[in-house]
């Protein structure tokens, strides 16, 4: 059963209506809360060198967005925006604050939480840097195959070029030649923005040494 101060947390949300392509958090801007996703995409993203975005994650329904800045910075080290219309539920970091304190079953799986991600942050840093760029195009396409599945085929989240290449850290025009390549092996299909991904087992061979299952 769920203690006062988490029925307390719970009663206190506030529900937000994003539509795609809306920015609910802005990268710089001071942290006052955290955002659960209930329905739809976003993708979370840093400002690189020259003001490039990298994207750092995609997220959907039943993930936090924002975690990480509350309670070590002032002011949110990413930037998040929805890449369909979204419904978020926010709460305040005062109130996170307030149930922290006291309930210590709710700060014990919080902290889990922070663990398993800060273990997976560590795990997908030490595959990217030793991955080429194909490699790091087909772990892209793994990572978004295993996180929202397939619909007709294609795999359920519309991308652009540039969004494949902010994830995987190449070049637009690099994401465009390797696609083209994994057409003719028959690796990949392609219909405008959406992936298929036919041969999953072929791909998962190709980075198995990284293993490629560690970023969920």
């Amino acid at each position: 059963m769920a203690s006062s101060a988490v029925r307390i947390f719970v009663d206190k949300k506030t529900e937000i209506q994003c539509k795609k392509g809306q920015q609910f958090v802005i990268e710089g801007a001071p942290v006052n809360g955290l955002f659960f996703i209930l329905h739809g995409k976003v993708k979370v993203y840093r400002t690189g060198i020259n003001g490039r975005e990298q994207i750092v994650r995609f997220a959907k329904a039943g993930e936090i967005i924002g975690h990480r800045g509350f309670g070590t910075e002032e002011y949110y080290s990413i930037g998040a925006i929805a890449l369909e219309n979204t419904s978020l539920c926010y709460f305040s970091k005062e109130l996170l604050q307030q149930v922290l304190k006291s309930d210590p079953s709710f700060t014990y799986d919080l902290m889990l939480f922070y663990a398993n991600e800060l273990n997976k942050s560590e795990a997908k840093v030490k595959s990217i840097s030793q991955m080429t760029v194909r490699e790091r195009v087909i772990d892209t396409l793994l990572y978004l195959h295993r996180k929202f599945g397939n619909v007709n085929g294609y795999i359920d989240l519309a991308l652009s070029r540039r969004e494949y290449a902010d994830y995987a850290g190449t070049t637009e025009e690099q994401v465009i030649r390797i696609f083209s390549i994994l057409k003719k092996e028959k690796l990949i299909t392609a219909n405008g923005k959406r992936i298929g991904c036919p041969n999953i087992e072929l791909l998962k061979k190709e980075i198995s040494d990284h293993n490629f299952f560690l970023d969920g």
